[in-house]
């Protein structure tokens, strides 16, 4: 069409890279490690972690918070393939821009190496089963980077993703990384280095056999094993470590024996298919040995030993080298088994070690031939590894809420998450319908998922009563909800606003309503407003919902921005006249987190026999502080209206961030009406009926979550 275009041809120049000595002797090893901990590439990203959605849709089995105090370490995301299943898909990064500065090749291959050795903590069968999607980035047009970016794409598309049985069916580019400007009569100008950013992607077998970086202390004797992919050259060209004394370094980390991959994970698999699946994974991709093993320790709460002894004569380098490898917590007791499957890879024969134990006491020590190199309580590293995001989130979010924050790092009595249930979890108060398990109903027990008594809702005692899922412009939350309903025997129906507004679907067809989160018109005249107005300034929708709510056969929950719809509806609602507003967050910014609820007593239907649970719970909100008018707290108080409060670590209600992650009032987190039927809360239930949605559990969990009560 066009005839025969002119070819493009580019000159690539090669550059000699400058290199600089960094010489460890003079490092002393306190302040290094204290340095290390505050560069931003490795230091805390909580500030970045908590103001995004991280559970929407309900599938999501690992996301970056780890354990029970939800520290931001781990290796890789793992989402579900559906809601009756524990297979899903493994996703992890990998990128090593400073080594670039030294050798682009390198630096490609170090960012494929990072990005496997985080989604081996997966349940991946083999490495074959990985494929990459590369973003290649370098300042074309620079001197020496078009050559970079030639030997970088070779080094990793002609020879170690070939050699590794791995694919990169897709990638992006962006080959203009520089910028230029004029400042005071000078020009300037800031040239980026040949970037790669490496996605990886495999499918899971079983979601729940992912391995986390958090050292478990309840599991007896147990030690930590590095598997030193670098096989002891400890180089620090272009670590974190050379980087926060200014310095660059001569040699950059490489992954100089590819087959080395390969091997570890089959050694995982092997060691998962046996039984002896490590206790805890980490890899040491960013600030090398010394950080990997803190942050386990930080997500556990826990203490260790670390012994450098075997790893060469150079305990800085060795610490702090950021070399691919990975390290595991195993028990004590299947140690000689899981070396024994190691051992059994040749190459990886001579690169595994056992550097240390782990200890139930709050000291972080490293040691050297019996010598003590550094010791300090693992609560002050931790502040220090979170000051950078603490500094962050004073700067751009309620300073209080910060500060409330930070403090808590060390806070001995703080206790994370737990579970305190009044029920059996494994026990969903079943009905007189079929569950869609295949089990008949127990006989005796209501439709609706708290077991409470027939006269609620009597047509909701029919074969899987019909529920509307409602949904309006924004809203994202309605699939999860549909599946929780679904799961505990109700036949959940689709229905938009539209479908009411022009009368194709009547809410008199249905004994169940759920409003669901998510943002409902872009939030327009603020959290469920315009979702609000919108059936209140329709004389159609507005009569359906009032007849709906005046009915005394249904149920209504409003979950998250369904919550603050009904929460304007309360006019039309009987009963409601207590209930608070929700604003704006306290901390001014969407909070995202798993935290602590307690189930108040209260009449809720959804409620009834949990009474007295404390559960860890979802909440996802920019607007979700309950504001109570007048008199309206003691009214609702005194009328059991307050179902669901946020929980302090003692128990009682939460009043500090983030316990109380949007300063409500009585850390009130969610309402019902006198008779029960009505319920809206801020936090999301249907996220977490599952035991495998939840970034922790208690280990003694089984297939359910114990929020599937609640349905």
């Amino acid at each position: 069409l066009l005839g025969d275009l002119p070819r493009m041809h580019r000159r690539a120049d090669r550059v000699p890279p400058v290199r600089d000595t960094f010489d460890t002797r003079r490092i002393e090893f306190g302040p290094a490690l204290e340095r290390v901990l505050r560069v931003p590439a490795v230091a805390d990203k909580s500030f970045l972690v908590t103001i995004g959605d991280r559970t929407v849709g309900g599938l999501v089995a690992r996301d970056q918070m780890v354990g029970p105090w939800q520290v931001p370490v781990a290796d890789c995301a793992v989402t579900l393939g559906g809601f009756d299943t524990c297979a899903g898909e493994a996703m992890a990064m990998g990128e090593r821009t400073p080594l670039a500065l030294l050798d682009a090749r390198a630096a490609a291959r170090m960012a494929v190496a990072e990005a496997l050795t985080n989604i081996a903590s997966a349940d991946v069968a083999s490495i074959d089963r990985v494929v990459l999607s590369a973003n290649w980035m370098a300042a074309c047009g620079e001197p020496g980077e078009d050559a970079n970016l030639v030997d970088a794409v070779e080094a990793v598309a002609m020879e170690l993703c070939p050699a590794l049985g791995i694919s990169i069916p897709v990638g992006k580019d962006s080959l203009s990384m520089s910028t230029t400007w004029r400042d005071r009569g000078t020009n300037r100008k800031v040239v980026s280095p040949v970037s790669l950013v490496v996605s990886a992607f495999a499918p899971v077998e079983d979601a729940r056999r992912s391995l986390v970086p958090m050292l478990r202390t309840d599991i007896g004797e147990s030690s930590l094993l590095l598997i030193d992919l670098g096989f002891g050259a400890n180089r620090l060209g272009g670590s974190a470590l050379a980087l926060s004394h200014e310095r660059l370094g001569a040699a950059p980390p490489d992954l100089d024996r590819p087959e080395a991959l390969p091997a570890l994970f089959r050694g995982l698999s092997r060691l998962r298919r046996e039984g002896l699946a490590a206790a805890a994974c980490h890899d040491r991709s960013d600030g090398g040995l010394a950080v990997c093993v803190l942050e386990m320790a930080f997500a556990g709460r826990a203490g260790a030993d670390v012994d450098l002894g075997p790893l060469g004569a150079d305990p800085v380098a060795a610490l702090f080298c950021e070399e691919p490898g990975v390290v595991l917590q195993v028990r004590d007791a299947d140690l000689d088994a899981v070396r024994a499957i190691f051992d059994s890879e040749p190459v990886l024969r001579p690169c595994v070690h056992r550097i240390g134990r782990v200890e139930s006491g709050d000291r972080i020590r490293f040691t050297r031939d019996g010598h003590v190199l550094h010791e300090a309580p693992r609560g002050a590293l931790h502040r220090a590894w979170s000051e950078t995001s603490y500094r962050m989130r004073r700067l751009r979010d309620d300073p209080d809420c910060a500060d409330e924050e930070y403090a808590g790092i060390d806070d001995a009595n703080e206790r994370g998450l737990w579970c305190t249930t009044t029920f059996d979890i494994d026990d969903t108060g079943g009905g007189d319908f079929d569950t869609g398990s295949g089990r008949d109903g127990d006989g005796g027990r209501d439709a609706h998922a708290g077991g409470g008594s027939r006269d609620r809702a009597p047509s909701a005692r029919r074969a899987r009563p019909r529920v509307a899922i409602l949904r309006e412009q924004g809203v994202n939350g309605h699939v999860e909800m549909a599946a929780s309903f679904d799961a505990s025997g109700f036949d959940a129906f689709d229905v938009h606003m539209s479908d009411l507004a022009n009368a194709s679907v009547s809410l008199r067809d249905f004994v169940g309503l759920a409003a669901c989160g998510g943002f409902s018109f872009g939030d327009v005249l603020g959290a469920g407003g315009g979702w609000a107005h919108s059936i209140r300034f329709n004389p159609r929708c507005r009569d359906e919902f009032e007849a709906f709510f005046r009915r005394d056969d249904t149920f209504t929950l409003g979950v998250c921005n369904g919550c603050q719809m009904l929460e304007r509806l309360r006019d039309l609602i009987p009963g409601a006249g207590a209930w608070p507003r929700f604003v704006r967050n306290r901390s001014e910014q969407f909070e995202g987190r798993l935290v602590m609820t307690r189930i108040a007593d209260s009449p809720s239907l959804f409620l009834e026999g949990m009474e007295g649970s404390e559960l860890p719970t979802v909440v996802a909100h920019g607007e979700g502080r309950a504001v109570f008018d007048g008199d309206a707290l003691e009214r609702a108080t005194r009328e059991r209206l307050v179902c669901l409060q946020y929980a302090a670590s003692d128990g009682a209600p939460a009043a500090r961030y983030p316990a109380n992650p949007n300063g409500s009032e009585a850390g009130v987190a969610g309402v019902t009406t006198p008779d029960g039927r009505v319920t809206i809360m801020m936090p999301h239930p249907e996220r977490t009926i599952r035991a495998v949605q939840h970034s922790w559990h208690p280990p003694q969990w089984g297939e359910n979550g114990p929020w599937l009560r609640l349905f």
